[in-house]
């Protein structure tokens, strides 16, 4: 029997000021849309050549995130760890936040956000962003059962565990699609690769437990409550295996291309011409965002701190940001093959490296989806019994494997 206790969250002046912050920033995202739908896409970085610019990168990112926060509600339903079965219901609070925030930044860039019903009801089953659409609003269909049959009462554990299944196999499919919208686009070089969709999968649950950990480790002392250290570093243990396995399909994707010929060229682009992309590469995503906090986490696994934790979460997240700037604007950034074999040369920048550099409106509207992921779960948790009084330890052993 489940004797978790779990209470709302009592309003304090800590949590007051996340929620004005908060406020702030998606009323800044607001402003940034009109002035973008009054004066047109030429205000921001974007332009012919990179359509999609970083609000892309945040929304993707806050996507996918959502995937993997439901990795701890899906470890304790699907793979029976009874000691993630407390936080359950906050994972899947935050795996709709991320998503809710994702796609409001999505909308809200696309220029004509009043044309999504013209998507919503009339589909060309040919186009991922079709099945996309409805992986996203099935998401929120699932994952909404899944946190209403935890929280309800008398709801058999075999009823639990049939729900949390259908929520674990259609988040891999939500993510596997995400991948595959760059995978599938054969006319890139720097997208054109099926390994995509098992490189967002594992990128998921890099980042998605990541933010969680850092959610959790924000609101736990923020609301007075107690995290025991054991489960802690069983979280950051699994974060570190997951940040290994990003930098291992990582490199499965550079050294595929660079064994095709016709791919060379990008790949010299990416890792080694000296531009942006390859320091966000090396720096961001390969130092920052996977060989620090692996070493961090598994290094001396039993003796991690929870300050260590969290601050490996925020690299990871860091990286994270940076490796798919790195696949969405390098991709776009490096030059279209509308010839093969043949030299192009015109006054439309053909064969040139294609600049972009985000301005503050672009800022302002990835970082509302953010906040606006940050308010919903902050919502949730005021208003619904969504977190537990405290996480103990439970004698749990932290060397003890999580699957």
């Amino acid at each position: 029997m489940d004797r978790t206790v779990y209470r709302e969250v009592k309003p304090t002046p800590a949590i007051w000021l996340m929620a004005v912050i908060a406020a702030a920033f998606i009323g800044a995202a607001g402003l940034a849309v009109l002035y973008i739908e009054q004066h047109g896409h030429i205000v921001t970085g974007m332009n012919n050549q990179i359509v999609w610019g970083l609000p892309h990168v945040f929304a993707i990112f806050l996507i996918v995130s959502a995937s993997g926060a439901l990795n701890v509600a899906s470890i304790a339903s699907v793979f029976g760890k009874i000691e993630n079965k407390p936080m359950a219901r906050y994972s899947g609070l935050l795996s709709i936040a991320l998503l809710a925030g994702g796609l409001g930044v999505l909308v809200l860039d696309l220029g004509r956000p009043d044309r999504l019903i013209v998507a919503m009801t009339k589909y060309n089953f040919t186009s991922i962003f079709a099945w996309n659409v409805i992986l996203y609003n099935g998401f929120f269909a699932v994952v909404g059962a899944y946190l209403f049959v935890q929280m309800a009462r008398n709801i058999s554990p075999k009823v639990v565990r049939s729900v949390g299944t259908a929520a674990f196999v259609w988040r891999l499919a939500l993510t596997t699609g995400t991948g595959s919208i760059f995978g599938w686009l054969v006319a890139r070089p720097g997208y054109d690769a099926a390994i995509m969709a098992p490189l967002f999968i594992i990128m998921s649950f890099s980042f998605g437990l990541a933010f969680f950990i850092l959610v959790l480790g924000t609101t736990f002392p923020m609301t007075g409550r107690y995290i025991g250290p054991n489960l802690v570093k069983r979280l950051g243990r699994l974060l570190g295996v997951f940040a290994v396995a990003v930098l291992y399909f990582t490199a499965i994707r550079h050294l595929t291309n660079l064994y095709a010929a016709e791919h060379a060229d990008f790949e010299y682009f990416i890792l080694f011409s000296g531009n942006i992309y390859t320091k966000l590469f090396w720096i961001g995503q390969v130092l920052i965002g996977g060989v620090i906090p692996a070493a961090m986490l598994l290094r001396h696994a039993e003796n991690t701190t929870k300050g260590q934790v969290i601050l490996a979460s925020v690299l990871i997240i860091i990286g994270g940001f940076a490796h798919l700037y790195g696949i969405i604007i390098g991709g776009q950034a490096f030059p279209l093959e509308i010839f093969p074999m043949y030299e192009v040369t015109s006054t439309f920048a053909d064969g040139q490296i294609n600049a972009y550099t985000p301005t503050i409106y672009e800022w302002a509207l990835g970082m509302g989806g953010v906040a606006l992921a940050v308010m919903i779960a902050g919502m949730g948790v005021v208003a619904l019994r969504i977190l537990p009084m405290n996480l103990s330890d439970r004698n749990i052993d932290p060397t003890e494997p999580d699957f």
